[in-house]
């Protein structure tokens, strides 16, 4: 119910949510019929029996015995299906054994990852991305990836020759007011797989921090990474100091990709390709750094990169153009004449000040509800709290207005 409950109320513009993530079950997981009755329960208008037909359904399930048995069943599936699902539900009891068949199965460890285990982790993506599964059970998705990748590191470690050079160093780090490192923590292990020297410098990390360690590491390239909106912002700032500072390297960033029809038209995501070049996928990240790193590579890649946003400006300014929006000028000649220099404000009824006390010189049934309306305008514009403010005549003794309605 609780799963159901946070999927709706995402999709109707929940904010935020205090939730246990041990007994939280995946929306898009949840067997058809109890969902449906959970959702005709939470739903109230979609049937008047609903609260009878889920008491009948826990009834049912009562009757099989209180102990709980767990569902093996995913366990006879092929081990990309049992890698899979582990992601998904964050299980942690099989993942050693798992991750080794199919290591035996692939021909090099780093195959496993990009493979089966990415695979997975794309599927937890697309739950979270479309509202069917939530941050807390994503960060449980993280640590089976970790364990998995932690089992596999020594085979890749053993791969490596001893005087093997590192095609590159790359400094990492999720941005100042951002603590979210799951996928930079993935990317980075895949580069580190890939031969490449990464710099990880955690999260929360200044710009002023970034840029020093790439100068002072002699870094080839710089990745950040950020979930929430405002991470944007901070990858412009370090950007923007990039270019002040002179810097020429390559700056690649990822989070949150916007997904459109999500979330109800809610967008929590940090980047979209309205914004950047981004990397829409973990996967995306080693072909990105191969391609801006290697000298053959990298003018193609700058150059199809180029031609890609110069066709989406086009298409955006031909949005723009479609609304005919007026030129600056044009909209100023058609502003409202007003002869302010022969105009004359009509003069009050009295200057001075004017004591107001009702029942004496206020009719309170001719025009209680224009006092009651400006009161609470008041009041509300003021935020101030904890009155019903129409009620606010309904106190008084002897033509006093009780300050209890003020509180």
């Amino acid at each position: 119910m609780h799963a159901a409950f946070l999927y709706h109320a995402i999709r109707a513009g929940l904010d935020m949510a205090i939730v246990n993530a041990g007994q939280l079950a995946v929306y898009e997981e949840i067997e058809p019929e109890l969902r449906e009755r959970v959702e005709d329960v939470l739903l109230k208008n979609r049937r008047d029996d609903a609260t009878e037909r889920m008491v009948e359904f826990a009834e049912r399930v009562k009757a099989k015995g209180k102990a709980p048995v767990a569902d093996e069943t995913w366990r006879k599936q092929p081990v990309e299906e049992r890698l899979k699902h582990a992601l998904v539900k964050g299980i942690v009891d099989h993942i050693d054994v798992d991750t080794e068949e199919a290591r035996q199965k692939c021909r090099r460890p780093l195959d496993v990852i990009e493979g089966p285990l990415m695979a997975g982790m794309s599927v937890v993506g697309d739950l979270f991305g479309s509202g069917k599964m939530f941050l807390p059970q994503v960060v449980k998705s993280a640590r089976v990836m970790k364990k998995a990748v932690a089992y596999l590191m020594p085979f890749m470690e053993a791969e490596k020759s001893a005087d093997a050079k590192p095609q590159g160093r790359i400094v990492m780090a999720t941005v100042k007011g951002d603590v979210h490192d799951i996928g930079k923590n993935i990317v980075g292990v895949v580069l580190q797989c890939n031969n490449y020297d990464v710099i990880d410098l955690g999260v929360m990390v200044p710009a002023a921090k970034i840029l020093d360690t790439a100068r002072e590491k002699k870094a080839d390239a710089i990745g950040l990474s950020g979930l929430i909106t405002p991470s944007l912002d901070e990858m412009v700032h370090v950007a923007q100091e990039m270019e002040r500072e002179g810097f020429r390297l390559p700056l690649l960033i990822g989070g949150a990709t916007n997904q459109p029809g999500t979330h109800g038209g809610q967008n929590r995501a940090a980047l979209s390709r309205q914004h950047c070049a981004c990397a829409r996928s973990i996967a995306r990240g080693r072909p990105w750094v191969n391609a801006l790193l290697n000298e053959q590579l990298k003018s193609d890649f700058d150059r199809k990169t180029r031609e890609d946003y110069e066709r989406l400006r086009r298409e955006h300014a031909a949005k723009t153009e479609a609304k005919k929006l007026l030129t600056l000028e044009r909209a100023r000649a058609n502003r409202t004449p007003i002869d302010w220099i022969s105009y004359v404000p009509p003069k009050p009824e009295f200057l001075g000040q004017r004591v107001y006390v009702p029942g004496k010189n206020i009719d309170r049934r001719a025009r209680p509800d224009r006092i009651h309306r400006l009161v609470a305008c008041f009041f509300h514009a003021w935020e101030l709290r904890g009155g019903r403010y129409p009620a606010i005549f309904d106190d008084q003794k002897d033509g006093q207005t009780s300050a209890r309605t003020f509180r």
